[in-house]
């Protein structure tokens, strides 16, 4: 890497460790093999290490000639965009946000009326309402609270919730 940075060879052929930290401006083709099996946002990263510089520069993808939906959808969304908010979106949509209590990165979940991409504002509003119950009954055990209480204790057991979940 070292000498690529410097400009001693033309060439390099790297892992996916090319990722992070690398600022050659001069680097201006990246070949991704098996590009669909790789994620948005590693994609978009990896991307990212060409076209530093004032030169033209390209990223090609290359992939497997079966590809499931999702992955045509990924390399698609790649070909039409470079803008990180869109790919980001559309990572959302494929891959869904996760569980909000545990550690679980991606999943569907299934909400019954929201959707995370279209419904933006009323979650947020919902997360602000949330928060404010939360500051005046952490606990949720005021009797205003407690049908909220008994439906989240049915739902999710004695889990306990904080304003991050």
């Amino acid at each position: 890497m070292k000498l690529f940075a410097e400009n001693k060879t033309q060439i390099m052929v790297s892992t996916t460790v090319i990722e992070v930290g690398v600022d050659v401006p001069n680097a201006t083709v990246m070949v991704i093999e098996n590009a669909e099996r790789f994620g948005l946002s590693q994609l978009h990263q990896l991307r990212g290490r060409v076209g530093r510089g004032a030169d033209q520069s390209y990223c090609i993808l290359m992939s497997h000639h079966k590809l499931s939906s999702d992955a045509k959808q990924r390399l698609d969304t790649m070909v039409k965009t470079n803008d990180g908010f869109k790919i980001a979106e559309v990572d959302l949509q494929l891959r869904g946000p996760g569980d909000i209590q545990g550690t679980q990165q991606s999943g569907a979940l299934n909400f019954k009326l929201a959707d995370l991409t279209k419904d933006e504002r009323i979650i947020r509003a919902a997360r602000v309402a949330a928060g404010l119950v939360l500051d005046e009954d952490p606990n949720l055990t005021q009797p205003q609270h407690q049908m909220l209480n008994c439906y989240l204790r049915k739902l999710f057991g004695e889990t306990v919730w904080s304003k991050i979940s």
